[in-house]
């Protein structure tokens, strides 16, 4: 017995940690780490805050996660790693290349989309491209790392591969004619296969054949042998596996018809060049046309890249160099002509103008720039010269983050995907099984000649059941979906809010910046008998000055409309979700809402019937106490936007309810609700309580899609089943939403929805196609209606009608380009 110690494998893996600051920090982490069962060792490093982790076997990284989060910290995810993959040529390499990544030890998800041809991996920081690479190609794919350079060479790519299947199409088109004159116009008409016969000979016409096929399967159709003989040797088939078996199995049986013949039994000497010959024609001719329409699908982000200017003329040195646009820099002074594309993200130093922000908003309408103002890379400028100063370049820029919106909305897997994605990994290996199961029956069963039947009706299932449609019925659809919505000022963040939105039942609204213009004026100022109005307005205005609440900056500026001088004020403190205290000219000034004075012991029974007046007009009523004494009511009027109107009334069409989530008084929010014709109201609400009202509405309603601008609306857009931020919004709330509308207007919500409709239905329709396609003709491909009706489905046919399924999916996808919005204004 050998003394020995047992050899056991050691599973290695890093995360990044987020919020410790001291050795403390770092040894509760790992005693905490340390406690999960399979850990071995933990070491953590302060300065990198990462935790190096040995465990005895693989890990779960919500077990890793929640350990972490026990300890009083954060699991910091890496961002994401995106490769692009080559060779994918259906829905079952899809399948397989997820599948090799998912084995890779550290990676969490894996998501990998045929039309973008790119897969997003979410991985620990122990993962290296290197391993995921080398798992690609061990499934038989090459795939490199996506740099910023890859979406024009993407593009290069794409045409390229367009003008290589062209000139394959041509080549096998010009070769299979005669091939297919020859044979089939042989059995067609009979006057020709006299004259045939009488001049040429047919073993003759076979030798021509053979020539010209063999011609076709080593020059244009080499590809499907390259890619689909290997696949078949892994035991992992694809759709080249079903051309490459299906056209061999033709050409090699012909072959032996044309040499050998004594190897066949009598009856059955018969040539099928003409159909390995045609398949790989029509099949070329699909895969042309299918990677025509992919082309197009990319249009909005081929056309977002063409946005950005190549060039810029920058100030240096008291003279204007033209720089390449990757040399600018943050703080160089760029000089803009009428005409000329804004190359950069920048604040406007001097001259003034008009600019068209259309391609960033939607919004037809040039917007003006005057000094102070902000250009964003990418828009045209019109009328007049601009001096701007460069204040965000590069992969930072509003343009950039544009793109990077669409591309990842683009790559998402929507949920309805995952069927499809666990069906058709062993869909193609069914077929060939399928295949040799009517070769099989044919052969004992089948009438004579039954060698030509079974190889006939074998061909045929093989030929016909490429689920090139299955794999495309859905990306192709959300590319051309989410690119249109791009061009109507709508970015989808999250790729899964089209399917979401689809399924949303309410929409619920934040009140001011929202469906208000968030610049209230001041409509009201009631004092109580015994204080000075102008006075008492000046201290008010004071202390809200203050304040960077738009109420506040309607009181300021009323008060300086009137010429009043704002004192000094001491010890101001804002009480969140309450109001103002303060101190000026030595008195101490409270001012907020009915809750606020409540709070406070202030009875404001004197003003009810002018607040509920204020309230039933939209206006909210705020109080000023004066030295713990009820001093005045203040009533803000906060402008209806324009559009707000039309985006309701076209959400109550679309057969959705319509909130309203407001911190205001019940009597103004009922009094706005009911100006537009919402249907729920939740008032009085404070910023913390945002989210227990959208769960609220989600126990009320079911599936709720948000729609805020603020910092304070981030936790309920992230609460939210689908989060919408107004692009003019915060960076927080933008950043927390699943869909921004650029433009700031509320038409951008239906257009959103309805656009989500019209994707989700036009991928339910290709799905169906391709489904009920592949059920309905791969019986009638292995020979069904032969006994009752005499029909057999020829491969040439068969061949036709596979190109057919995926330019029909390809096309129908298209059809999105021309949605047009509900709401235009």
């Amino acid at each position: 017995m050998s003394n020995k110690p047992e050899l056991t494998t050691q599973y290695q893996d890093s995360i990044l940690i987020e919020g410790m600051t001291c050795a403390s920090c770092v040894g509760r982490v790992e005693r905490t780490l340390k406690k999960v069962p399979g850990v071995n060792k933990v070491s953590v490093n302060l300065a990198t805050e990462t935790a190096f982790i040995e465990s005895e076997h693989e890990l779960d990284p919500a077990v890793i996660e929640a350990a972490v989060q026990r300890a009083g910290f954060a699991v910091k995810v890496p961002p994401a790693i995106v490769l692009n993959v080559e060779g994918m040529t259906c829905a079952s390499c899809v399948g397989r290349v997820e599948k090799a990544i998912s084995k890779v030890p550290g990676v969490r998800r894996a998501q990998v989309n045929l039309a973008t041809e790119q897969a997003t991996i979410e991985a620990s920081s122990s993962v290296h491209v290197a391993q995921l690479i080398q798992a690609i190609a061990r499934a038989g794919y090459q795939a490199h790392l996506l740099n910023q350079q890859d979406d024009l060479s993407q593009i290069d790519k794409k045409m390229q591969e367009q003008t290589s299947l062209k000139r394959d199409l041509y080549i096998a088109a010009l070769l299979a004619l005669p091939v297919f004159i020859l044979e089939m116009g042989s059995h067609l008409v009979p006057t020709f296969h006299q004259f045939i016969s009488t001049t040429l000979g047919m073993h003759n016409s076979w030798l021509i054949q053979f020539v010209l096929t063999t011609l076709i399967l080593i020059l244009p159709g080499r590809r499907f042998y390259q890619h689909g003989i290997p696949a078949l040797l892994r035991l992992a088939p694809d759709m080249n596996s079903l051309v490459a078996v299906g056209t061999l199995a033709a050409y090699g049986y012909s072959i032996i018809a044309t040499f050998i013949p004594q190897w066949l039994p009598t009856g059955t000497v018969n040539v099928y060049f003409e159909a390995a010959a045609v398949i790989v024609a029509l099949i070329l001719l699909g895969r042309y046309f299918e990677a025509k329409a992919k082309g197009r699908t990319s249009q909005a982000i081929q056309h977002l890249l063409g946005l950005q200017p190549k060039t810029a003329r920058v100030e240096q040195n008291g003279e204007l160099v033209e720089l390449p646009i990757e040399d600018v820099l943050t703080g160089m002074v760029i000089e803009l002509k009428p005409g000329e594309r804004v190359p950069v993200d920048g604040e406007v130093l001097s001259g003034q103008s008009y600019i068209d922000e259309s391609m960033m908003t939607g919004e037809p309408l040039a917007v003006e720039k005057t000094v102070g103002s902000q250009v964003v890379g990418g828009t045209i400028n019109q009328t007049g010269s601009l001096r701007i100063q460069a204040t965000t370049v590069g992969g930072s820029s509003v343009l950039a983050q544009i793109i990077r919106m669409v591309e990842q909305a683009q790559g998402t897997k929507l949920p309805i995907q995952a069927l499809v994605d666990k069906i058709t990994l062993w869909f193609v290996p069914a077929v060939m099984l399928l295949a040799i199961l009517t070769f099989v029956i044919w052969l004992w069963f089948g009438p004579e000649p039954a060698l030509s039947f079974a190889l006939v009706n074998a061909v045929a299932v093989l030929i016909i059941a490429c689920p090139c449609a299955m794999g495309l019925a859905t990306p192709t659809s959300i590319m051309v979906g989410t690119g249109r919505a791009a061009e109507l000022g709508v970015l989808f963040r999250k790729g899964d809010a089209l399917q979401g939105l689809k399924n949303a039942r309410v929409v619920a609204l934040d009140k001011t910046g929202t469906l208000t213009e968030g610049k209230p004026s001041l409509s009201d100022f009631e004092t109580v008998a015994g204080f000075d109005h102008d006075k008492v307005l000046a201290q008010v205005a004071a202390v809200e000055a203050k304040s960077e609440h738009p109420i506040a900056q309607a009181i300021v500026e009323a008060a300086q409309a009137r010429g009043l001088v704002l004192s000094k004020v001491n010890h101001f403190k804002s009480i969140t979700g309450y109001g103002i205290e303060a101190e000026v000219e030595g008195q101490t000034i409270h001012i907020g809402a009915d809750r606020f004075m409540t709070k406070l012991g202030i009875d404001i029974s004197q003003f009810s019937e002018t607040a509920q007046r204020l309230g039933n007009a939209a206006k909210t009523p705020l109080y000023v106490a004066v030295d713990h004494q009820l001093a005045a009511v203040v009533a803000v009027a906060d402008q209806i936007k324009e559009t707000t109107f039309s985006a309701i009334r076209e959400l109550h069409r679309l057969g959705l309810s319509v909130a309203m989530i407001t911190g205001d008084n019940k009597h103004t929010a009922e009094a706005v609700a009911k100006q537009l014709k919402i249907d729920d109201v939740i008032a009085e609400v404070l910023p913390e309580g945002k989210v227990a009202a959208i769960q609220q509405l989600q126990q009320r309603y079911g599936y709720v899609a948000y729609v805020g601008d603020g910092i304070n609306d981030a936790p309920a857009l992230a609460q939210a089943d689908v989060g919408l931020a107004i692009g003019t919004g915060t960076d927080v709330a933008i950043e927390a939403a699943d869909v921004v509308l650029m433009s700031g207007s509320l038409v951008g919500i239906p257009n959103a929805i309805a656009l989500s409709q019209a994707t989700m239905k036009n991928i339910q329709q290709n799905l169906f196609w391709a489904f009920a396609y592949n059920v309905a003709l791969i019986p009638i491909a292995a020979g069904l209606l032969y006994p009752s009706f005499g029909i057999l489905l020829s491969p040439i046919f068969a061949a036709g009608a596979m190109a057919l399924s995926s330019v029909f999916v390809l096309s129908n996808a298209l059809r999105l380009k021309v949605f047009k919005p509900v709401v235009l204004k």
